[in-house]
């Protein structure tokens, strides 16, 4: 951390002077940054969440502040929320200038929080809630996670039967989610439960935020293949909600759902790369391999790694294109689906070419080597971008119906009330 008997100098622009010119905030970004950053540390290893003890969370929480008081934290948020109220532009010079320092680092809260949960708050949550919310988080208080999917509706997710229960001045919420990353590090989560049974499955859902230490709340962790425990489970029993925790309308949860679909598949995401001029350098991790194995001057190998630093180019260019049209305002989540949908296809290709590249010393490492377990692992996690946040399949839906126009396949039982249609499941699966 910086010396923490220097004076973070906060810069905000007047604002009697209107939005600051792009160039202007770059450079006082920069300036900013020499004077109250670290240089970048290296990343964490595959097991990344191992790497995120309390005191290093605790440190990055210092950090997030000490960006806010600097008056770069949520350069795009509202201003009568704490942020910056400045354009997309601002952040991704604010990331260009800032690019080789260290910047608070919550692992996959990082994403959640600050690029999908809060901006979909944003979008539909009262202004009361989020003058109490929002400024928390930047101050790096409050880190938000997920608890969407469940046992029972993982890509159907509007299939989920987490239940909340009207009450005096509340909700009583009941029921199970599973697969939300990093919920055991989170202070937050933003839920999704159905609130009229009676009402088609798309008509009875709304989204509640409830605190990770709420009483009735138990979170698990659930250890993966590749060793480390990103995702849990949460069982909620009698779980006590006030309504003004309530994110939108009763029974419109399905359009923050979209909104929220929106911003987990990446769209709408500033980056650090600047102008995306060209391939840039080979990939490093494949490169470090092949020198590790002699396999340098082997044609294939010199193939392979030729393959994926095309790919990874083309990645970064869809990337970049998806984000500019969503700034743009013309974005969905259909054509922020084709972003997804190359991660998925793609990855388990890069993981496999790794493998292939090492052989078996892809497999086995020595401990002194500390990337040695780099590629088997992410061998191992290869298929995850194809499952979670919605398979490649819900993908190809997504952008089929909501990109390119295309008929949504029948399905009668979309306009059925929600609690017939599980009854009638039961019943064919003989269970009633």
């Amino acid at each position: 951390m910086p010396n923490e008997h220097r004076v973070t100098k906060t810069t905000t622009p007047d604002p009697q002077a209107g939005a600051e010119s792009i160039a202007s905030f770059g450079a006082r970004a920069k300036a900013w940054a020499q004077e109250n950053l670290l240089p970048s540390a290296p990343s964490p290893s595959d097991n990344e969440i191992e790497h995120f003890t309390p005191e290093v969370m605790a440190a990055n929480r210092a950090l997030q502040r000490r960006l806010f008081e600097g008056g770069f934290a949520g350069i795009t948020w509202p201003k009568e929320f704490g942020g910056g109220g400045l354009s997309p532009a601002h952040e991704e010079a604010f990331l260009v200038a800032t690019k080789g320092y260290q910047l608070p680092d919550f692992g996959l809260l990082s994403d959640t929080t600050f690029s999908t949960c809060v901006p979909t708050m944003i979008a539909h949550a009262s202004a009361q809630f989020l003058e109490r919310l929002v400024p928390r988080v930047l101050q790096g208080e409050i880190l938000v996670c997920q608890f969407f999917s469940e046992p029972e509706a993982g890509s159907d997710l509007a299939a989920a039967r987490t239940r909340a229960t009207r009450q005096a001045e509340g909700w009583i919420i009941d029921g199970q989610k599973i697969w939300s990353s990093w919920a055991h590090l989170a202070d937050w989560g933003m839920c999704l439960a159905r609130t009229d049974w009676d009402a088609p499955k798309h008509s009875g859902l709304t989204w509640f935020a409830i605190p990770c230490n709420a009483p009735g709340l138990t979170i698990r962790p659930i250890r993966q293949i590749g060793g480390g425990v990103e995702f849990c489970e949460e069982f909620f029993t009698s779980v006590v909600v006030p309504d003004t925790d309530r994110i939108g309308d009763v029974n419109d949860g399905w359009q923050v759902t979209q909104t929220m679909l929106f911003f987990e598949r990446g769209a709408g995401r500033a980056t650090n790369d600047g102008e995306l001029v060209g391939p840039g350098v080979l990939p490093q991790d494949l490169v470090g391999l092949a020198t590790r194995t002699r396999s340098k001057g082997d044609e294939r190998v010199r193939q392979l790694i030729a393959t994926a630093h095309s790919n990874d180019f083309v990645g970064r260019a869809l990337w970049n294109r998806i984000a500019a049209i969503s700034r743009s305002g013309d974005a969905n989540p259909g054509v922020a689906a084709y972003g997804k949908l190359f991660s998925g296809t793609y990855l388990p290709i890069r993981a496999r070419i790794g493998v292939d590249i090492g052989g078996a010393l892809a497999m086995s490492w020595l401990d002194s080597e500390p990337d040695g377990e780099a590629t088997s692992v992410a061998y191992l996690r290869g298929r995850t971008q194809a499952i979670a946040g919605g398979t490649n399949e819900m993908q190809r839906n997504a952008i089929a119906e909501r990109a390119l126009g295309m008929p949504r396949d029948p399905n009668p039982s979309v306009r059925k009330p929600f609690a017939e249609v599980i009854h009638a499941s039961r019943r064919s699966a003989g269970e009633e």
